[in-house]
């Protein structure tokens, strides 16, 4: 069967937004970037031109200080919420090469007003102009303001959470491992979207998912060329190369059984488990990287959304859950 065989049929439709953005192109640097981003840009701005003001959420765009300078971040809290409540670091995807806090406005509103949350979504720097290790220190930089500040902004500081998608899942992992190892925030869960864990495109499904219409391994080698810019992998840039797992937060990890991530996302699922760390690993038969996305009214997107949102009640309001 051919890939587009193998589809979920009521994800079909949703590769066509890949068509749009050109990923039919193989190398995602250059002018092929720049025309990309733009046109991300204005997909999603005509996306959400359409969509009415969440009036259930609050957003306010803040600073944190950073390693070079302010790192932007933006702030969701359920509107008339009161008292303190618990928070989640979010990370947004596009390759490490694309994307900003803005494409994730709907699902950080929607983490916020379903989990009952204060989320802070980071803007971090891009490569190729900002590569390795500027994206990751820019997450844990505003890991360490929402930590610090937590009283301002109404977030208990005993139940952070960090996640994000595809890039994002990656550098949330990241940004666990950075935590841990510096000695803090302490973090109670990582939610962990098709994350984007190895730079060595070594697995069995990177080979197999190769010239794809989504994220294929030749679109994944570019992003890693260009998130290193030429540097030496370590864990902190790509989380599949740590050797040691223990100690961190519990984990949900989701992602398609037709995409480059599965198999490094498994091994990672399944290395988290025999370090002790509690996970739950969900793969998707029929769904490629990133369809929830792409078709977001398909059962199957809405059980993955429903699964994250049921994950992060069950790590951030612990007593509830145990009601």
């Amino acid at each position: 069967m051919t890939f587009e065989e193998r589809i979920d049929p009521e994800l079909r439709e949703g590769l066509a937004i890949f068509e749009a953005l050109g990923f039919e192109a193989k190398e995602l640097s250059g002018e092929t970037l720049t025309t990309m981003r733009a046109t991300a840009a204005q997909l999603f701005a005509a996306a959400m031109a359409e969509v009415p003001p969440n009036d259930a959420v609050v957003r306010e765009d803040r600073v944190a200080p950073g390693p070079n300078g302010d790192v932007p971040v933006r702030v969701y809290r359920p509107a008339g919420a009161s008292g303190t409540l618990p928070g989640m670091l979010w990370i947004h995807g596009g390759g490490m090469i694309f994307g900003n806090v803005d494409q994730d406005d709907p699902a950080c509103d929607a983490y916020a007003e379903g989990v009952g949350c204060t989320v802070v979504s980071v803007d971090y720097r891009l490569a190729p102009e900002h590569p390795y290790p500027a994206p990751v220190e820019d997450c844990y930089a505003a890991l360490a303001w929402m930590s610090e500040n937590a009283a301002g902004l109404g977030i208990d500081p005993a139940r952070i959470a960090v996640g994000g998608a595809s890039a994002g899942g990656g550098l949330a992992a990241a940004t666990a491992l950075l935590a841990r190892d510096r000695g803090g925030p302490a973090l109670v869960f990582q939610l962990l979207v098709y994350p984007m864990l190895d730079d060595r495109d070594a697995t069995p499904s990177t080979k197999e998912f190769a010239g794809i219409l989504s994220w294929g391994r030749e679109h994944n080698v570019s992003g890693w060329a260009q998130y290193l810019g030429g540097a030496k992998a370590d864990a902190y840039a790509a989380p599949a190369r740590a050797t040691d797992l223990s100690g961190l937060p519990p984990a949900l990890v989701q992602v398609g059984e037709l995409e480059v991530f599965r198999d490094e996302d498994v091994d990672y699922a399944t290395r988290l488990l025999r370090a002790g760390v509690p996970t739950e690993l969900h793969v998707y038969p029929g769904v490629y990287h990133a369809a929830d996305v792409a078709a977001p009214q398909a059962r199957t997107s809405v059980r993955m959304a429903e699964e994250r949102v049921e994950a992060l009640r069950g790590a951030l309001h612990p007593q509830a859950a145990a009601v």
